[in-house]
């Protein structure tokens, strides 16, 4: 039997076991991401901290919701505060890398604006901008943030991810930006569902400026959404017709950015981009045939 000394030395040791404070515990979770390409998750995170997976799960909701830590579906990463002035784009350097000339190729095609988007807490942060002249026209700027469920690429990212991190995304309530603005959380699942149904491409029309619609498709990762991409128009813009060059543009980013082994767990894309970055001479006439297929009806 352990007499009273015994007990307080046993007690002690395991009080010892964790580190004593919360700042200690939070360094450590934050240590655990070694740089700002760094995706873990929940298991991930406990286990190169050695701390039990309830305080760990904590502490990285706290962080979440501080925006030291981003997360999108189960996977976490280094958030706005920790990445620190400009960090939201070197975080998000491989994505804008592989999409800027995919993007822009868009842009020039269509004559229209094009978002690159990803998703920070409840909000869509946009990455970047194409469309020359006509951005004008368009109320959003690189690095604003509006409410995800607004916009065709919010949108298109958060029907990618669970209907219990929507609830619990929302559980305040959905902010609404214009009178067409989705405010239930019924009407937003039912949404979503339509979107996946449609193979992830999301319409809005007048929900985040009431003059202005779009189209949106996520860029789908190996661990979920990793951002989205939209195209831009007037409120009465036809966008159904360009919605599959939309579908094949996010696709073809999301398989520069997951290269070529995982490419066989994703459907091909039919927009084709060389490695290197640079455009193939077919990308014109690519383009075009996805046009005329939606045009068609073929694509839906």
């Amino acid at each position: 039997m352990l007499n009273d000394t015994g007990v307080n030395a046993v007690a002690t040791a395991e009080r010892h076991e964790l580190p004593p404070s919360m700042v200690e515990r939070m360094t450590l979770i934050m240590d655990s991401f070694g740089g700002p390409e760094i995706r873990l998750t929940l298991e991930d995170v406990a286990g190169r901290t050695n701390l039990p997976r309830s305080t760990t799960h904590r502490i990285l909701e706290q962080l979440v919701r501080l925006r030291w830590l981003g997360r999108t579906g189960r996977v976490y990463g280094l958030g706005p505060r920790a990445l620190g002035l400009g960090g939201r784009e070197a975080g998000h350097g491989a994505l804008r890398t592989a999409a800027f000339p995919l993007l822009h190729a868009l842009s020039v095609r269509t004559e229209m604006v094009v978002h690159l988007a990803v998703l920070d807490g409840s909000d869509a942060c946009y990455l970047d901008k194409f469309g020359g002249r006509a951005a004008d026209h368009v109320p959003s700027v690189v690095g604003g943030r509006v409410p995800a469920h607004c916009t065709a690429v919010g949108k298109s990212i958060l029907a990618w991810l669970s209907p219990e991190l929507i609830d619990d995304m929302y559980r305040d309530g959905l902010p609404q930006r214009t009178a067409s603005s989705i405010g239930d959380l019924d009407i937003l699942h039912q949404e979503l569902i339509r979107i996946r149904a449609r193979s992830g491409l999301a319409f809005e029309r007048g929900e985040c400026f009431s003059q202005i619609a779009c189209v949106g498709a996520a860029v789908r990762g190996l661990e979920g959404p990793v951002g989205g991409i939209s195209l831009v128009g007037e409120v009465r813009a036809p966008l159904e017709r360009l919605a599959p060059l939309v579908a094949n543009t996010a696709q073809a980013i999301a398989n520069k950015l997951i290269g070529d082994t995982a490419r066989k767990q994703v459907p091909r894309a039919e927009l084709s981009a060389s490695t290197d970055g640079s455009q193939g001479p077919a990308l014109g006439e690519t383009l075009g045939r996805i046009v005329a297929l939606g045009e068609r009806g073929a694509w839906f």
